[in-house]
């Protein structure tokens, strides 16, 4: 008897160090989107704040998204305000019988300022000292009463981290826009915003990021599989 016990205990304690414990942290999956195709966006025009809505492209991307996503378990929907962000979305949720839980004004897209509404040759007319800082070193820009890269990272990233804290463990749909998931992106891999321009974001594209306790996956970046692209 007294050699089953020390047999037992000396398992129990082998178990005890060598096999881990389950780990108590749950998996939170976040599904980053940008919005389908605007007019603005077919016409290389800055929207931000602007709100400018699917045109019959981006519906079409929105539907085909939707189609692709129809089996996958989602629990929540989020949108930027933005009624491009919004209408993608409620497409998204439209095929799983749910609605947007809520929109995030933190979600919406840069405030561009002045900038909203034009194209690049428009922006360097305008505006040439901002336009040659946006791109090549966005990070630096302020748009003329508008925003800055930091600042639209701080909020973006607040947002997600919001969403993450009230639906842990779950797996979270987010509508936003191009430079709001880019910005996420970065911040999440703890890259700088010097790496933003090498991030792409097409329209109805497909992020996939992982949380385990508190730490950050990349698991897919900007897929556009359901508009039958592999890049767009």
């Amino acid at each position: 008897m007294r050699a089953l016990k020390i047999f037992l205990a000396v398992v129990f304690a082998w178990t005890f160090i060598f096999v881990p414990a389950q780990v108590s942290a749950e998996k939170t999956t976040v599904i980053l989107v940008r919005h389908g195709e605007t007019v603005y966006n077919a016409q290389k025009r800055v929207q931000g704040f602007l709100d400018i809505a699917l045109n019959e492209n981006g519906i079409k991307q929105a539907k085909l998204l939707a189609k692709s996503l129809k089996n996958y378990p989602i629990d929540v929907f989020i949108a930027s305000p933005l009624s491009r962000a919004y209408v993608t979305t409620k497409t998204v949720a439209k095929l799983h019988n749910m609605k947007i839980a809520y929109t995030d004004d933190r979600l919406k897209e840069i405030n561009f300022g002045d900038f909203a509404g034009l194209n690049p040759d428009e922006q360097m007319e305008n505006f040439p000292k901002e336009t040659q800082q946006f791109y090549s070193t966005p990070w630096l820009v302020t748009f003329p009463n508008g925003e800055n890269f930091r600042d639209l990272q701080y909020r973006a990233r607040a947002a997600l981290e919001d969403a993450v804290a009230k639906y842990h463990g779950k797996t979270i749909f987010i509508g936003a826009h191009s430079f709001v998931n880019k910005v996420i992106i970065c911040s999440v891999l703890g890259i700088d915003l010097e790496h933003f321009w090498h991030i792409e974001q097409s329209n109805t594209c497909v992020n996939v990021l992982e949380c385990n306790d508190g730490v950050w996956s990349l698991m897919t970046m900007n897929s556009v599989a359901h508009l039958g692209k592999l890049v767009n």
